[in-house]
C-alpha cells in the first residue's frame, strides 16, 4: 500500500476519533487492550482455527462444535464481560458479592 493510500484509508478513523470524547476514546482503548489480553490466551494456530470454525457455525460437525466450544472457553468470555463492564461502567469501585 502506498503512503497516500494509507492516509486516505485512515481519514474515516480520524473523523470518527474527532467525534468521540476523550473519555470514550480512552474507554475504547482500554477495551481493545482487554480484548487483546484475552485473545492472546490462544496460540496463533488456535486463533486461526477459531476464526475458521466461527466463519461457518451452521455447518460444523459435532467434533468441530466441541473444538469451537473448547477454544471459546479458553478465551474466558465471562471474565472478559466482567472486566469490560468494569472498564466502561460510569460507577467506579468494586461491587458487593451476591450471597
Amino acid at each position: 500500500m502506498m503512503a497516500w493510500q494509507k492516509r486516505v484509508h485512515a481519514m474515516p478513523m480520524v473523523r470518527m476519533a474527532k467525534k468521540l470524547s476523550l473519555l470514550r476514546l480512552i474507554a475504547l482503548w482500554q477495551l481493545a487492550l482487554l480484548a487483546r489480553r484475552h485473545i492472546t490466551a490462544l496460540t496463533p494456530k488456535e486463533r486461526r482455527r477459531l476464526i475458521e470454525l466461527a466463519r461457518r457455525p451452521h455447518r460444523l460437525s459435532a467434533r468441530e462444535r466441541k473444538e469451537l466450544r473448547s477454544l471459546a472457553v479458553k478465551l474466558e468470555p465471562g471474565a472478559f464481560a466482567k472486566n469490560a463492564a468494569r472498564t466502561v461502567s460510569p460507577v467506579g469501585g468494586r461491587r458487593a458479592k451476591r450471597r
